[in-house]
């Protein structure tokens, strides 16, 4: 029974409040891209590559504030980061409205070096409840749940800042900014094992100790993952814009989303699965041809299923291998290098496909974005055989030892 795993998690004491929790928490953060960018367009009369310097600037102070953020939770626990992140989020929400645009883009990188570390804070959670033998398919309902947020976050900011005023909307995500960040303090889920030290009794460890080749490797194949997958949704738009089917976009995010979820499904509920490196592999080498298919509209969206199968694998392989790696006393900073080198794929990802875009075709663009993922995930193999030296000794052993 492929939904028995999940069953059993869900059964599990904390687990559901918990899961439901960060799928609120995430929701916001969904909604915050489009709407902020249809807010300087619309409201501010700025153009989309002034809006999207606002997006950059928030994207990069997450990425370089999770692994800080992450560090703070081992140190300090999590109530005082939620706090302190519950508080910057919906002052910056509250005041965007009010703000012109260079402040605006002054402001957004604070705010995302602070905004609360959602994705790396469920995965904490999860690894801190759910036993070793069953975080696989903890962490597929994870990714499951982040595919769900993704199919009604942006569709309700879009639609909200569409029919309301800005203000409104703005200081409406501020509001559920403030919310989820007060549930999360109140509740305060674990983020250790009971068998684990609280923050106050940990040692950390040297980062030379953790931070291992294939930590590091794992790391580049998230990036390239990351990379593959906003540049396939760049494509995707522009070719049906090109093609004068934009009206079906919708239908195809969803679809796509969909194909994610059930991949994840699969993924967490059998009892052995592919690694994390044939899976990005199959995301990255199916996407290159998919520009073959662009037409009619039906055509592309089948064509992008099974690429999108092994997204959310990806993703929670990904958090089962950094989980593993890490010691539970530098788990929240490793957690947020994962977040932090998916950030950087997704801030890669969107202006090299674009690059390609438009100065070939949509179709070069499904191109770019799966050669360009699977180069990092290449560096990242590369990185691992680096950090596993060749016996030469025991290899003469051996070779003489056939003869």
């Amino acid at each position: 029974m492929p939904f028995q795993p999940y069953r059993r998690i869900l059964a599990m004491p904390g687990v559901r409040s918990s899961v439901i929790l960060m799928f609120f928490a995430r929701l916001p953060l969904t909604m915050t891209g489009v709407t902020l960018t249809l807010y300087v367009v619309s409201d501010l009369g700025r153009g989309y590559g002034e809006a999207g310097v606002v997006g950059a600037a928030s994207t990069l102070g997450t990425a370089l504030g999770a692994p800080v953020l992450g560090r703070c939770i081992d140190r300090y626990g999590l109530r005082p980061v939620v706090a302190a992140c519950g508080a910057a989020s919906t002052a910056f929400w509250f005041a965007a409205p009010h703000l012109s645009y260079p402040v605006l883009v002054a402001c957004a990188l604070p705010e995302g070096l602070l905004c609360m570390p959602a994705g790396s804070l469920a995965r904490q959670i999860l690894t801190a409840l759910v036993p070793a033998e069953q975080r696989r398919a903890a962490y597929s309902l994870d990714t499951i749940l982040v595919e769900a947020t993704f199919m009604i976050g942006p569709a309700a900011g879009i639609a909200a800042i569409t029919a309301l005023p800005a203000t409104l909307v703005l200081s409406g995500l501020g509001v559920l900014f403030g919310l989820t960040s007060l549930l999360t303090y109140l509740l305060n889920p674990p983020i250790r094992d009971e068998d684990e030290p609280g923050p106050a009794g940990v040692t950390r460890p040297p980062l030379r100790s953790w931070l291992s080749a294939r930590l590091v490797a794992t790391l580049l194949v998230a990036a390239g993952a990351m990379f593959c997958l906003v540049g396939t949704e760049v494509a995707t738009l522009a070719s049906l814009r090109s093609h004068g089917d934009g009206g079906w976009t919708g239908l195809v995010i969803v679809v796509m989303c969909a194909a994610s979820m059930l991949g994840g499904i699969v993924h967490g509920g059998v009892r052995r699965s592919l690694s994390q490196g044939v899976l990005v592999m199959l995301l990255t080498v199916l996407v290159i041809p998919v520009g073959l298919w662009e037409q009619p509209w039906w055509l592309l969206m089948l064509a992008l299923i099974p690429t999108n199968l092994a997204c959310a694998p990806t993703l929670a392989a990904t958090t089962e291998t950094v989980s593993s790696l890490a010691p539970p006393a530098v788990r929240g900073e490793a957690m947020g290098l994962q977040d932090a080198s998916t950030r950087l794929g997704l801030a890669a990802g969107s202006p090299v496909v674009g690059f390609a875009i438009d100065h070939a075709s949509p179709a070069w663009g499904f191109a770019a974005a799966g050669l360009g993922g699977l180069l990092l995930a290449a560096l990242g193999l590369l990185w691992t055989l680096r950090g596993r030296p060749v016996k030469l000794p025991a290899l003469a052993a051996s070779v003489r030892a056939r003869r």
